[in-house]
Formats: structure tokens, C-alpha cells, sequence
């Protein structure tokens, strides 16, 4: 087979490295992380805009390096071919390398905040440049909203708007075995004893990024969306489902189907 790969650019490491090992021709198209932090409606637009312009002659589906992402991927719409997606919550799934293992360290480790190579250095949410506190000015520091607002609005503006880590107690490290060195760990580990934070590195997996781009696509694992389909939150184990586009609809938007490619 021939797949187009769509993923945020925070795996790129780890894209790569699958890609190279697949069995297919993957051709990569990475986004920027930011689109996370544009709202789920937003985000949906921007990379239904980059899939419109997959061309579909080409390949035999696209694949998506995203998880549902806070519904940053409901309403795509697969058009002349299927469109594969992760059975994931977010990200961070597909890092520890299964929905389970993500729900176990989840429900034992409250208030974790997690780091991996390409969170750190494809730049964090609060500089992105699409990011929506950027957008409403809310990635100022302390000291400039006091100077701004007044000491007692700022507080609240930080509170209620700014502080995106208050609920968070530890930082958790994934491994991946990728990184060129142990300065992202490092670092971690600074940024926590600087929070006065704890600190834990787990080892991640690669196994689901792995039978994603080996075509591998069990339905426990990855939802199948077939060409005149979009995707839905399913609020069950599932995560994600498709549902059939009307045929009015799909003809307004010009959607064609046809069988996949060999």
C-alpha cells in the first residue's frame, strides 16, 4: 500500500522511526502542534483543510498521527478514501502504546503533567503563535498583568485563565528510546524540582504508532473511516465511531467514493 500520513508534529521522532520500518511507502505531512490550542472546532478545520488536499488517486488511505485531542478531530470527513484514525483520548496513548496502559497510569497518578521529547522541543502551548491565550493575551507573565490590570484583576486573570499547570503535582517523563541524549529528561527533572514537583520517567512504546503505519489497523485499536463518513465522539470504550454523511450533504460537498486502492 501507499498512505499519506497526517500527524502533529510533536511525534516526529517517533513517526519517522515507524515510518522507516513500515512495510508501505508512507509519505509524511506533519502540522503544527499549535492547532491543539486553536479550540476543537478550529482544529478540525485546519487539518480537514490539509486532508482536502491529499490527493486521493495517490493512495490507499491517509492516516492520522492524532487522537480524539480534546475533539480536535470530530467532524473530519473521509472523501474519495478511508481515512484511519487511533481509538485514543489524546496523545499520550499512543506514547505508552495502548488505551490501557494510558487508563491504568491515568487512575493512579492524579495530577500528572507529561513531557516527551517532541512536547519540549516542537515548543509549548503557552509561545505557540496559534495558541489561544496568545490570541486573548493571556500568555503574559504575572508581573505584566499586575502592570497591565492592577494587582487584584491580575490575580484573577492568572488564576482563572493563565496558570494552565495549577492542578498538576508531577511531571512524568516518557522514554521512547529516540532521544539523542538525556537533556530532555534533564530537564524535566529541573522543571520539576524547580515547581517543587515530583518526577517519574516511565519507558514508552511504540507498538500502536508502529501498527499504525504498518497498516495493522485491528478495530479495538483504530477506527476505519470510510470514504462519505466523519468522525464522532462515541463517549464509550470505542472513543471515536463514523457515521454516514447524508447523500444531500455529501453531494453538496462534493465527496465521490470509491473502493479503496489495492
Amino acid at each position: 500500500m501507499r498512505l499519506k500520513l497526517l500527524s502533529c508534529e510533536i511525534f516526529y521522532r517517533e513517526m519517522c522511526w515507524a515510518v522507516a520500518r513500515s512495510p508501505h511507502q508512507v509519505d509524511i505531512e506533519f502540522l503544527q502542534k499549535g492547532l491543539h490550542d486553536m479550540g476543537s472546532t478550529d482544529m478540525a478545520k485546519g487539518v480537514q483543510e490539509v486532508l482536502d488536499r491529499v490527493d486521493g488517486s495517490k493512495y490507499s488511505a491517509v492516516i492520522l498521527g492524532y487522537a480524539l485531542c480534546n475533539n480536535g478531530v470530530v467532524g473530519l470527513t473521509a472523501r474519495s478514501i478511508p481515512l484511519v484514525v487511533p481509538r485514543a483520548h489524546d496523545c499520550i496513548t499512543l506514547f505508552l502504546g495502548s488505551a490501557a496502559r494510558y487508563l491504568e497510569y491515568f487512575n493512579s497518578h492524579p495530577g500528572v503533567y507529561f513531557k516527551t521529547t517532541g512536547w519540549m522541543e516542537r515548543g509549548t502551548a503557552e509561545r505557540s503563535q496559534l495558541s489561544m491565550q496568545h490570541k486573548t493575551g493571556m500568555d503574559q507573565s504575572y508581573e505584566q498583568l499586575v502592570a497591565k490590570y492592577g494587582e487584584d484583576n491580575a490575580k484573577y486573570l492568572w488564576d482563572t485563565l493563565c496558570d494552565m499547570t495549577r492542578n498538576y503535582k508531577q511531571f512524568t517523563f516518557i522514554e521512547m528510546g529516540l532521544e539523542p541524549n538525556n537533556s530532555y529528561e534533564q530537564q524535566t527533572r529541573q522543571d520539576a524540582a524547580a515547581r517543587g514537583w515530583q518526577f517519574e520517567k516511565v519507558k514508552g512504546d511504540m507498538g500502536m504508532i508502529q501498527r499504525l503505519v504498518n497498516g495493522q489497523w485491528d478495530d479495538k485499536e483504530f477506527l476505519v473511516v470510510r470514504p462519505g463518513h466523519r468522525i464522532v465522539a462515541s463517549f464509550d470504550d470505542g472513543i471515536i465511531a463514523a457515521e454516514k454523511i447524508p447523500a444531500a450533504a455529501r453531494k453538496r460537498a462534493g465527496i465521490r467514493t470509491r473502493p479503496a486502492k489495492p
